[in-house]
């Protein structure tokens, strides 16, 4: 039994999937629906996808991409980008979808992740947290969509996104984001170390050898990534791929 997920972030742009790099020059590799197939074949242990374009285009989730996305997935899948209302949170779930992931909507309405994890639960509202370093090293909330980021720490955001009914964290590092080098292992452990919810790591993943660092010395409960698992080689052929269960048990036994 493998007591830590590792979980495919798949990005939508304009119905197909797109791979970025610091956020920025998105790549497209490849249609949803045919990944969602080839990952069911691999018997992933989770899905998220991100509709990258949804927020920044004020925009609401497609929900007729999201129903054809639902019915082909056999594994748990959650879902951000664009939501912005409980109407919306209700449709996702009616969808099939498990999760809803609330981003840079939280900075202003807050209560709609309260209102969320009223409706459903807090196992079923997940809150990513986008952060970059700034000015002089110091790091802090980011938002793609551009909207106004809080003035706290990504620590102080992190607790209060709990203290609001967050039951999980997807702790997203722009500055490594496709990179494919590491994970932010010293932020991870930071934030998991103060946290009772389940943190998700993101952003910079390229080996195995990287999840096993954000699990061992992050401390995270969950590892996410994208790059490692759409491309392969030093050339970045667009390859979706997944280590087997086997081998999964293996390196975290």
């Amino acid at each position: 039994m493998i007591s830590y997920r590792v979980i495919p972030v798949l990005l939508l742009s304009e119905g197909g999937l797109v791979k970025t790099e610091k956020f920025k020059k998105p790549v497209y590799v490849g249609d949803p629906i045919n990944a969602i197939r080839i990952f069911n074949d691999k018997e992933v242990d989770e899905l998220v996808f991100l509709d990258i374009d949804a927020s920044k285009e004020n925009r609401g989730p497609d929900f007729t991409l999201l129903e054809q996305i639902a019915s082909e997935c056999f594994m748990p899948l959650g879902y951000g980008g664009g939501i912005t209302t409980l109407d919306q949170v209700k449709r996702i779930y009616s969808t099939g979808i498990e999760k809803v992931i609330l981003n840079s909507v939280v900075f202003d309405k807050p209560k709609l992740l309260e209102d969320a994890a009223a409706e459903a639960g807090s196992q079923s509202v997940v809150v990513s947290i986008d952060y970059k370093k700034a000015l002089f090293g110091k790091t802090k909330v980011y938002s793609h969509a551009k909207r106004k980021t809080p003035n706290m720490s990504v620590l102080e955001f992190a607790k209060e996104m709990e203290a609001r009914g967050a039951g999980e964290l997807i702790l997203n590092s722009v500055d490594q984001d496709g990179l494919m080098n590491g994970y932010d292992v010293d932020m991870i452990a930071a934030i998991s170390e103060e946290l009772t919810i389940p943190v998700v790591a993101c952003g910079g993943a390229g080996g195995i050898d990287h999840l096993i660092e954000a699990v061992k010395k992050g401390k995270a409960s969950a590892v996410a990534a994208g790059s490692m698992f759409v491309f392969h080689g030093p050339h970045k052929a667009v390859l979706i791929n997944y280590p087997s269960q086997e081998k999964l048990s293996t390196i975290f036994s």
